[in-house]
């Protein structure tokens, strides 16, 4: 559950004059200038609305003049109309498609890339990761939302992952399935734990049970990850 700093894209066609940028990042002044300094921006693309990812999004449309795009209306800028799910976006002689894939956030996309080598890529934010797993932003974002967008992104095969977070990685499709394995794996703990603590214990109890190794520093997002969980199975046993 630990994060690298923020990739910021640059992608284009070939021979095109412009390129499109997705997640600026934050507002580091000297990275956004680096971003515009690359060449013309057509567009800009957000994943989602964490901060790490949309604090440069304004400052970079004011340097570059390229309209901004995200699902959240909140986070569009000069003129960029709010993304759509199952959209295709053609630009920087690019074809992009628009996956919405709520978990990690409820406004969570993923940029499905279909031309970009034998097995087309996709570029997924915070929804999968180059390394570790996911946090899920209880309230906001939630278990069953989530498990529902890892089977949408397994049906695009073999295509490879541009992360919002760590290094590239090959089989999307392989790269879902050890995550919904990982989310089951944990949902077994949790089921465990709630037997052995008995009563109603708190969030806190649980995250102290079944992510009793973590870092302090990622103490807030597991204790999240836990409340997502526990909403999840609530409705399990509800339905």
């Amino acid at each position: 559950m630990s994060l690298d700093g923020t990739n910021s894209y640059l992608i284009s066609a070939p021979g095109a004059s412009a390129s499109v940028v997705v997640d600026p990042g934050p507002a580091d002044e000297g990275h956004l200038r680096r971003l515009a300094d690359a060449g013309s921006v057509e567009l800009i693309l957000v994943t989602h609305r964490h901060a790490d990812h949309t604090a440069g999004s304004l400052r970079l449309h004011e340097l570059t003049g390229a309209p901004v795009r995200a699902a959240d209306p909140r986070h569009c800028h000069g003129g960029g109309e709010p993304l759509q799910d199952g959209e295709t976006i053609q630009a920087a002689g690019v074809t992009v498609q628009v996956l919405a894939t709520p978990g990690h956030t409820s406004d969570s996309v993923c940029f499905h890339l279909p031309d970009d080598g034998q097995h087309g890529s996709v570029l997924t934010g915070d929804t999968i990761l180059g390394r570790g797993t996911t946090m899920l932003d209880y309230p906001d974002g939630r278990l069953g939302d989530y498990l529902e967008s890892l089977d949408r992104l397994e049906a695009l095969g073999q295509a490879t992952v541009l992360p919002a977070h760590g290094p590239v990685l090959p089989s999307l499709a392989a790269i879902t399935r050890g995550y919904r394995e990982h989310r089951h794996e944990r949902l077994a703990q949790i089921r465990a734990a709630l037997v052995r603590l008995g009563g109603d214990p708190s969030v806190a109890d649980v995250a102290d049970a079944v992510y009793a190794d973590v870092e302090p520093s990622v103490r807030r997002a597991a204790e999240m990850s836990v409340a997502a969980q526990l909403d999840y199975l609530r409705g399990q046993a509800e339905a």
